[in-house]
Formats: C-alpha cells, structure tokens, sequence
C-alpha cells in the first residue's frame, strides 16, 4: 500500500463522525454508497449518493440517490433512485448502462444541472446532462462527452457569453502501435478546459492542468464543479499516483483567474487529504479518498468536502475557506 503521502492534516480537517454515511445507513441493501455530487438546495445540503444494490432494482444493480441535511452530518436518505443504471430515455442511438456513478451538480441560474458517466458497451464511458429544480426527477439534456470522457464539471455562470466546463478526457487502452509503451503519456489524464454556446456543443478545448503538475499525482488528475470566490475560482481536484500496480487518490486544490478560467493564479503542491483512515485505506477500491465537488459558504468562511472512501463510505473533511485561498494565493502557479 502506497504510505508516501501520509501526514498531519493540512487546511482540511475530518469529521469526528466519520465515515458519516455507510452502506448501513442506506434505506436500501447495498454494497457500497460513495463518491457523491454536492450542493445547497433549499437551505439544505443536498448530496447525489452512488449506491451499488445487493439486489437488482428494475433491472439495475447501481443508482444514484438524494440525500438531505439540515446540519450537514446527519441525512435523510431517499429509497426512490433519481438514476438508474438502465433508465435511459432519450433519441441518442446506442446503449447507455452502468457506471451511474460519480455525479457533479452545479447551479446555474435558477437551474441544477447534473453530469453523470453512462457505458457505451465496448467504448468506455461517455458524460449524460440532465437538470432538475426539484430533485424529484432528473431532465434529460444529452450526451455531451464522447468516450472516455466521464467527469465533465460547469462553472455556475457563463464567461464571456459562453458556458465553461472543465473536464478529463483519457484513453481507454493503449493503442496498438508498437511505439506505445505503458506509463508514458499516451495513458495519463489531464484536466482540459472548454466553451459552448448552449451546453451541448462544446469546442476552443485546450489543456489546463497535467498530472505531473503535483507532488501526489503521476498519473491522473480531475475536476470538480469549481466554485466562484472573491479571490478567483476556487477548484477542487483529485489526483492518482500510480506505484508498483497500486493506486492512492488524494485532494488537492487550485485556483483560477475570474474573468479568464484558462489562468490558474494557485496551486498547491501537496495534498488537502490523502488517505490515513481505516476506512479511506481498506474498503472495495483501498487507498481512495474521492470528491465529486465541494460545498463553500463564504459567509461561514467554511469549506466542506463530502468525498467516497475506498468506494465504500462517504466521509465529511470540513476547513476555513479563507484559510485555503490564502494558502492558493501563496502558492507557485505552475504556468
């Protein structure tokens, strides 16, 4: 197991309840409820929990499901699915399936739009909008990724007239040139930034972040729905280091310029949670802590991160937000 990046906490610190959601806590058998998409929705905190079922529900082993909070720990949890993993409708040819997992949210507007993987069956996974201002059911927008491309994240507004998106496309497999070697840069995935006029066409795609760009990351890195400050946006990312065929995911931050996202104006070196609990390093997928966005309120100068714990658990790591940016301002841009 990967150890190198262990150490005392830094700007964010772990609920004492934690993890504060099992799979015990679901209303429903499963064997797993993990890496959750955020955001406040009537004076609440809302989370789109993962579920993997004991048991098939209409045919689907996994689902996506609303969870709500007054407090931020304790949740009521909906039985009803908002996904499942075969409820597809839609004129787009081809099967969608599985992998309805890791949602991102994010308000636009008086509207939330959610951004969840579908499976092309032997393609890999593509990235589904939909939006909703009720979370009792989900629109469907359209495919707006092709494979591999499944974590897609909206800024809240638009940018100079044009939505913005950050997003990580990577390759499924190594193609079959004999030139192509395993661990060079043909299989690593970075953050790429890109524009549309209307959230389904998207194009001006250019490379924002690579994984190399942090000390915890050698392999992949990725975004969540980033989160505008008084100081820039505010973005939080996950990164892989790959060694000797094991994984250890870890959070890190970065922070771009307001009016031109293409910029980033900070970026920390190391890690704002790595895995050390039992319950981040021994699980379904060990070594894991994974977010799928970050809930900010800066009137509380609080930052709170409900990320997946070694695909099994979700677990709350809370911090200053004035604390972080500091920290973001201060630090070396890579570029």
């Amino acid at each position: 197991m990967i150890t190198k990046f262990r150490g005392e906490e830094y700007i964010m610190h772990r609920n004492a309840k934690n993890p504060i959601i099992t799979k015990e806590d679901f209303p429903l058998e499963t064997n797993a409820v993990f890496n959750c998409g955020q955001t406040l929705f009537n004076g609440k905190t809302l989370l789109l929990i993962a579920a993997y079922y004991k048991e098939r529900i209409n045919n689907s082993m996994c689902g996506i499901h609303v969870a709500t909070s007054e407090d931020g720990v304790n949740f009521d949890i909906n039985p009803k699915p908002l996904f499942l993993s075969d409820n597809w409708s839609g004129d787009c040819p081809g099967l969608f399936d599985n992998w309805v997992i890791d949602p991102r949210v994010t308000k636009i507007e008086d509207t939330y739009y959610i951004i969840r993987p579908g499976q092309v069956r032997g393609s890999g996974p593509c990235a589904l909008l939909y939006k909703t201002k009720d979370f009792e059911t989900a629109e469907f927008v359209d495919c707006v990724a092709l494979p591999a491309n499944r974590v897609p994240c909206l800024f809240p507004e638009k940018i100079d007239g044009l939505y913005v998106r950050l997003d990580r496309p990577y390759n499924v497999h190594c193609p079959e040139e004999p030139e192509c070697i395993p661990d060079t840069d043909i299989l690593r995935a970075s953050i790429w930034i890109s524009y549309s006029p209307d959230l389904v066409y998207w194009g001006h795609h250019r490379p924002l972040l690579y994984p190399e760009s942090v000390s915890y990351s050698n392999w992949k890195i990725g975004p969540t729905p980033p989160i505008k400050t008084k100081d820039g946006w505010l973005e939080i990312i996950h990164g892989v280091w790959k060694e000797d065929g094991e994984f250890c995911y870890s959070i890190g931050a970065m922070l771009m310029d307001l009016k031109d996202p293409t910029k980033i104006i900070g970026l920390l070196d190391r890690w704002i949670l790595t895995p050390t609990e039992p319950f981040e390093t021994d699980g379904r997928v060990g070594n894991v802590v994974f977010p799928c966005g970050a809930i900010a309120e800066e009137d509380k100068d609080e930052i709170r991160i409900y990320y997946g714990a070694a695909d099994e658990h979700i677990g709350l790591a809370k911090g200053k937000l004035s604390e972080l940016l500091e920290a973001l301002k201060n630090s070396k841009a890579p570029y």
